[in-house]
């Protein structure tokens, strides 16, 4: 329990600790009143996340940043200004930048940038060409980069490179703030998977189980081994106090496993069920599919269901996605 038990101090805390789980890098500039409240109570948030999740906090004069580690989010992808998941490209080019820019200079061309980021990738024996789909894949990292504080545009835009090799602009980059982005325990893997290893913390059985379901947030039981259903079963009231106090999170216990609730409806990172083409065709799927919920459906089968939902909804969808049967399947998933 924080040192001050008061109402108003409660509250204060859950709604820090629910926006850090969500925005685990916080600046300052994007929203001074909470920034505040989280240099208020820092030392209660970090013992909170420390002792329950053995995750850690930093904080610094503009700058939040909960590092975590114990298990890995599958659905809390990165996600580009239009709302879509990042593609592995986008992946593979925010490492680069990312690696290019830790160290400085602050302030640098676009470029000076696609240069530095081109001879990361030869260091590290990546493929980069200079297509369009490259282009368009580094201006959603760095459009990603500047909604997130790490950068900004100081002359033209970076919007332009995506249509266009030869445009350019001048960024600011804070070095400070992306040295903070990789986790300390995964530095220095020398494999991806002794990188999946050291993030998966499964050893230590309550803070993973607690880490999967504030970041997913269910938990199926056939993802457990039975010696962890049993004791998140038995546990299951601890834990319930555990995510109220924190989260404002309800847990509700099924045969098939534990779910973690929000009353609210503004915890997750995208709200289900949802309006628009994407919502819709993922509730009509979902009704398509009960019958099918122990048997293994391949992709090609359930980009064709998408295909048929489409034609049958195609007047009140988006032409764009129904046009496209895959690219709408893969935003539905």
């Amino acid at each position: 329990m924080p040192s001050d038990h008061h109402p108003q101090a409660m509250f204060e805390l859950r709604e820090c600790a629910r926006h850090l789980v969500q925005r685990p890098l916080t600046c300052k500039e994007h929203d001074p009143d909470l920034f505040r409240l989280l240099r208020r109570h820092e030392t209660d948030l970090d013992r909170w996340f420390t002792q329950r999740f053995g995750y850690r906090l930093h904080v610094d004069v503009d700058t939040a940043r909960l590092f975590k580690t114990g298990a890995l989010p599958a659905r809390r992808p990165l996600r580009a200004r239009t709302g879509r998941a990042f593609l592995p490209l986008e992946y593979t080019l925010l490492a680069l930048v990312l690696g290019a820019t830790v160290a400085g200079p602050a302030v640098i061309s676009l470029r000076d940038l696609v240069q530095q980021v081109r001879s990361a990738a030869g260091e590290a024996e990546v493929a980069m060409d200079d297509s369009s789909a490259t282009r368009r894949a580094l201006v959603a990292v760095l459009q990603w980069m500047i909604e997130h504080g790490l950068a900004s545009e100081l002359h033209a835009g970076i919007d332009a490179y995506a249509g266009d090799a030869a445009a350019d602009a001048v960024l600011r980059f804070r070095p400070d703030r992306i040295a903070l982005l990789p986790l300390p325990a995964l530095v220095g893997a020398e494999s991806p998977e002794e990188l999946l290893d050291r993030a998966e913390h499964r050893s230590a059985t309550r803070q993973w189980m607690r880490c999967r379901l504030v970041e997913e947030p269910v938990l199926y039981r056939s993802d457990l081994r039975e010696a962890e259903w049993s004791e998140l079963r038995r546990r299951l009231g601890e834990e319930a106090k555990v995510f109220d106090e924190m989260f404002g999170l309800t847990l509700e216990a099924r045969a098939e496993g534990v779910a973690a609730i929000d009353p609210e409806g503004s915890f997750a990172a995208r709200r289900f069920p949802a309006t628009g083409t994407v919502g819709h065709a993922a509730l009509l799927l979902i009704e398509a599919l009960r019958s099918r919920a122990e048997t293994a459906i391949e992709w090609s089968e359930l980009v064709d269901r998408i295909e048929e939902l489409g034609a049958e909804h195609r007047r009140g969808w988006s032409k764009d996605l129904v046009a496209a049967p895959e690219r709408l399947a893969r935003q539905v998933v």
